[in-house]
């Protein structure tokens, strides 16, 4: 069930940034490394409309991975992934950041597996 979820400065538009590129490095590497069924995962990137990145330098862009996971897998395994994943962000990145600073950060999350019951609301 991980989720990654992408957002991207809008100004990356112009420098060859490809979102659906990264996607599918990120779930091909997530499925590399053992611990992700790709038949659970799912990827989606959002464009900001407005940033500030840094000191307001309009040609500075950011990308950020944010991984969902459920639990049940161990630290050593999770930071292995996470490294893994944030490499592959790096060089896909790599060609736009040629040309501009493009700030990079991922972060993996435990979904808390606390069962909720929504009936009667």
């Amino acid at each position: 069930m991980p989720h990654f979820v992408v957002e991207y400065s809008n100004n990356l538009d112009d420098a060859g940034f490809e979102p659906d590129a990264l996607l599918k490095a990120l779930c091909e590497t997530a499925v590399a490394t053992e611990l992700f069924p790709e038949s659970g995962l799912r990827a989606r990137a959002y464009r900001a409309d407005h940033q500030r990145v840094a000191h307001g330098d309009p040609n500075h862009g950011f990308v950020h991975v944010g991984m969902n996971i459920g639990k049940g897998r161990q630290l050593d395994d999770r930071q292995r992934a996470g490294e893994a994943l944030f490499e592959c962000l790096k060089t896909m990145l790599a060609p736009v950041m040629e040309t501009r600073t493009v700030l990079l950060s991922f972060e993996m999350r435990e979904i808390d597996d606390v069962k909720f019951n929504f009936k009667n609301l």
